[in-house]
């Protein structure tokens, strides 16, 4: 088949057309922002400590020495234990009989039991939480960061298995059934009885972010030309996932409740189905499926939204045909890895930070807006590995440089979080739209598909990295800045697709270096068995 930018290339690159997709797909994401990373609020650990009940009959003094005070790891500063008490048996004898904690009593010689009652939770910042609601903490604050992997389990089953569907029925229709998945399954999840039902919705609930993220992003990528491609695959639709991820902490400083909280996420959800009408089909996937008439029936409309009269004929039977055929001859394709624990671990941890977890939030958003906008000018005018390897090793590095900083500067080590942060998020964004170059429109959505699902390993890690806080503040920061920079080092093994055209058929892919001779000789089997066969 000739090729299509050629053939489409009457249409121009910014007419009413190309603007009217590329704005509507970018505000598909937004919700995307909203979902990923909410479980930063719907999941947060407020203070808390046993509950001692109230109908007890003690003391103020009691009261107030009923919870042992434990040295705090991180600080090394004496803290009410979260996870234990003063008998109460013990504590409500000595009340009785008028003795004073720490006068008439040692405490050290009190035994102690577990928060056997419950556990009370300060309210100062959140109503409730899925938390403070079903008491993920103690014994069982392993279900904490279970959650989020559980996510991002879904997230990982949605990139394999919604990138094959795409390329078989096509991407507009896989969007907009994601789009209604996500919707409807973040409402149901506004209702969970228990942790485990929310979990359980929440998986779903990550099959279909991602589903409706990578169809988005392949749609508008096939749809429009070289120039404008370029910017909505790294700026535009990332930066309105940047927009969705700020409204996040400003729609949760108000809604402090969780089931509200999922409720203000949900409904918007179900403003995006009428774009139905206003948003296209790829035209290249439509003639990879041999649909030339509706493919060229988009391309005439496309033409009249622009103003300008189409030729006679645009895409001819023949060539299409000599094209499908041409894609039996392949059946594979190279596989990449990225690596994303650093932008979640990142992410997940600005309540960890010090300071206001909403402001520390929309700050962590607001960083990603300028590192978008440079992984377009990256893309625009720089070699891809070279952008990747810039922006991974130094994102790792300023990671690693936090161990340099003393404890009581915490706002330099922050700096240096948001710096790094800045960096891996310029890489992510650059990666996406790498990975969109590397493969032909027959593959794209299942490549991409896959590639994210090998990176929903490292988020379902991601997670876990944040809970190792508890043991050593400075060894998430070890693991992320070594992984990342590491990464950084081997993308320089990576194919080069600065330049090139959109790839159509497997044939015109770009290469891992050092691999041409083994495809040549490939090709060379190939069309010999095709010989013998005629």
């Amino acid at each position: 088949m000739a090729d299509y930018e050629v053939q489409t290339a009457f249409l121009g690159e910014w007419g009413r057309f190309q603007q009217q997709v590329f704005f509507l797909l970018c505000v598909t994401v937004i919700p995307n922002g909203f979902t990923i990373l909410a479980i930063v609020f719907l999941a947060d650990t407020p203070p808390h400590r046993c509950l001692v009940p109230a109908h007890l009959n003690l003391s103020a003094a009691w009261r107030n020495s009923s919870i042992p005070l434990e040295t705090e790891s991180q600080t090394g500063a004496l803290v009410p234990s979260k996870c234990a008490r003063y008998r109460l048996k013990d504590v409500l004898s000595f009340s009785e009989k008028g003795l004073l904690p720490g006068v008439d009593v040692n405490l050290s010689n009190v035994p102690k039991e577990g928060c056997l009652d419950g556990w009370e939770y300060d309210q100062s910042v959140y109503i409730s939480t899925i938390t403070s609601e079903w008491d993920l903490v103690c014994d069982d604050r392993w279900k904490n960061p279970l959650t989020s992997s559980v996510f991002f389990s879904g997230v990982l089953t949605g990139s394999f298995i919604s990138g094959q569907l795409a390329d078989r029925y096509g991407r507009k229709v896989m969007m907009f059934v994601t789009i209604t998945v996500q919707t409807v399954f973040t409402l149901i999840q506004a209702f969970s009885p228990s942790w485990t039902v929310f979990c359980a919705m929440f998986f779903v609930v990550g099959y279909g972010k991602i589903s409706n993220y990578i169809s988005a992003f392949v749609l508008g990528t096939e749809i429009l030309g070289p120039r404008v491609r370029t910017i909505f695959s790294t700026a535009g639709m990332n930066l309105f996932f940047a927009l969705g991820y700020m409204l996040l902490p400003i729609l949760a400083f108000f809604i402090r409740d969780w089931r509200m909280l999922l409720l203000g996420l949900a409904l918007p959800g179900f403003l995006y189905l009428p774009l139905w009408w206003y948003i296209p089909e790829s035209p290249r996937w439509l003639l990879s499926q041999g649909r030339v008439q509706e493919a060229e029936a988009i391309v005439r409309y496309a033409a009249k939204r622009n103003k300008i009269e189409p030729p006679p004929v645009i895409f001819s039977f023949s060539q299409c045909n000599k094209y499908l055929s041409h894609l039996c001859i392949h059946n594979d394709y190279p596989h990449r890895n990225t690596v994303t624990i650093s932008y979640f671990a990142l992410s997940l941890n600005t309540a960890n930070l010090h300071g206001n977890v909403h402001f520390n939030t929309l700050l962590s958003a607001l960083i990603e807006i300028p590192a978008y906008i440079l992984s377009w000018v990256l893309f625009r005018w720089c070699p891809r590995r070279l952008s990747l390897f810039l922006t991974l090793f130094m994102g790792g590095s300023f990671l690693l440089l936090i161990q340099c900083i003393p404890a009581n500067m915490i706002y330099i080590a922050i700096t240096l979080e948001m710096t790094g942060k800045f960096a891996v998020t310029t890489s992510f964004a650059v990666i996406y739209a790498y990975t969109a170059e590397l493969y032909p429109t027959v593959l794209r959505n299942t490549a991409l598909g896959t590639c994210s699902m090998a990176a929903r390993i490292g988020s379902i890690i991601a997670p876990y990295f944040i809970y190792l806080r508890s043991y050593s503040i400075s060894l998430p920061y070890i693991l992320m800045g070594s992984l990342t920079a590491l990464v950084g080092l081997l993308s320089l093994l990576l194919p080069e697709s600065y330049g090139m055209p959109l790839p159509d058929t497997i044939t015109h892919m770009q290469h891992f270096p050092g691999s041409q001779k083994k495809k040549s000789e490939k090709l060379r089997r190939i069309k010999n068995l095709q010989i013998l066969t005629k």
